[in-house]
Order: structure tokens, then sequence, then C-alpha cells
């Protein structure tokens, strides 16, 4: 009998942060939030997590029922003359959303400046030159132009949906069928060969749902030991992989 692979994935910052990706990506009002768009969009990205067997928080699918609540109420017929004074002071079903998303942007943006600061402060005092065995195993400073988690699954969707024309695949996938350390190492020897980058997707040769799914675990755990980094230039451009050294701000 075989076990799903499962793994928890640290980059998700929850469910208000994939929303403000959305919001950001398709370039969306948040004054005035298109609910229906901003569901599907939303879904789609749940329904591939699902499929990758990502293991998602809770909260995720809470605001994944809260906004198709919100989808059903927004759909409801338009209310009678009657009935518009009364419509007119009730709240927006959007508001606690918009207000929500709001809050956390800010918050965001503080997060973003405060260490934009602390770069700069950083960058005021002078020390001697370090070696690479002298900086150790201090990650690289992220840099713009990185693509974020949430592009990387907008690209696995449309991965998954192209394989779903080929033959009917597996419906489990098997833990010990393609270990996840072989396949970190076949793309690492990919990506050396070449030092201009790596199509995201030239690393699916196989269209197998099991070759899919533990090829991302690969790229992500490859990407969380900063051996590697998946860039997109501008929203909906296809991502490009380097080798870290490799990377165009090296």
């Amino acid at each position: 009998m075989t076990k799903s692979y499962q793994v928890k994935v640290e980059g998700f910052e929850g469910p208000l942060d994939l929303l403000l990706h959305l919001i950001n990506r398709y370039e969306i009002d948040i004054y005035d939030i298109p609910v229906s768009q901003i569901t599907d969009q939303y879904m789609h990205y749940i329904h591939t997590m699902n499929e990758l067997e990502l293991d998602l928080a809770s909260e995720y699918l809470v605001m994944a029922a809260t906004l198709l609540a919100m989808k059903s109420q927004m759909l409801l017929p338009n209310p009678t003359i009657d009935d518009a004074e009364e419509a007119e002071m009730e709240e927006d079903p959007r508001e606690e959303l918009m207000r929500k998303l709001i809050e956390y942007r800010k918050y965001k943006q503080a997060a973003e400046q405060l260490k934009e600061k602390e770069l700069d402060a950083n960058r005021i005092y002078t020390r001697p030159p370090m070696n690479k065995d002298e900086l150790g195993d201090e990650p690289p400073e992220i840099k713009p132009g990185e693509a974020s988690i949430y592009d990387m699954i907008q690209a696995m969707g449309r991965l998954l949906s192209r394989s779903k024309t080929t033959a009917p695949q597996d419906t489990k996938i098997k833990k010990d069928e393609i270990p996840i350390q072989m396949r970190m190492e076949e793309i690492l020897n990919q990506v050396d060969l070449k030092k201009e980058g790596t199509s995201f997707y030239d690393l699916f040769e196989k269209k197998t749902r099991p070759h899919i799914v533990v090829t991302f675990m690969a790229l992500l755990e490859l990407m969380k030991s900063n051996e590697i980094t998946c860039v997109q230039q501008k929203h909906f451009d296809d991502l490009i992989v380097f080798k870290m050294e490799d990377a165009p701000w090296s």
C-alpha cells in the first residue's frame, strides 16, 4: 500500500498574502474587489496546491469558504425598489475583506521599509571584505525579479493542466518511486549546464504526476537551501531557474 507524499511548505505566509499577490498580479483595485474573479483565481491556487499534496494550513480553506460564500451573496438578484433603502444600509460584503487586506498591506509595506533601512544601515559601516568561507550559511539578500512561491504554484497549475491531456496518471504519489534527494541532484546537474538559466518547464521532462510533484518538491528544497533561485522578469513571464552563483545579480 502506497502513501501520499505530503510536504509542509514554509514559504506560504497566509491567505491574505495570497490574495494580495493576486490583487497585485492582476492589477485589481483593492477598494473595488471583483469577488467572482478573485475567488476563481484563489480557488485555482488552492486546487493546484491540493493536487501537489501540499500540507495547507486550515486558514486557507477558511478563506476559500468565505470567498465562495461572498461570491454566492454577490450573485443574488438585485433588491426590489421597496427593498432598495434597506439594502443601502447593509454593509457591502467585501468591506471586511477590504479592511483586512489594507491593514495587512500596511504591515507588509512597513516590514519591507524596515528591512530596507536595516540594509542601508549595514552599508554605512565599512568592514574588511569576507571570503566565502567566512560568510558561513548566511542566506543571500533577496533581489527584485525573484519569483514568489505563488508564481511557482501558478506555473505548476499550467503544467498539471497540460499533463492531464496525456495518458491517465496514477492517483497516488509513491513516496519511494522517485527519491527527492536524487531528483535534487539531477536538477542541479541540469541547471549547471546552462549558466544563462534553465526554463522552469524544461525541468519537467516526464509528464507523469509523480515526476511532476517530486520535481516541484525538489525545487522548493533547493531554493530553501539557497542552491538555486527562480526568476521572473515581469508578471506572466516564464520562470527561469539559475544556480545561485549564476543568478543575474551575482
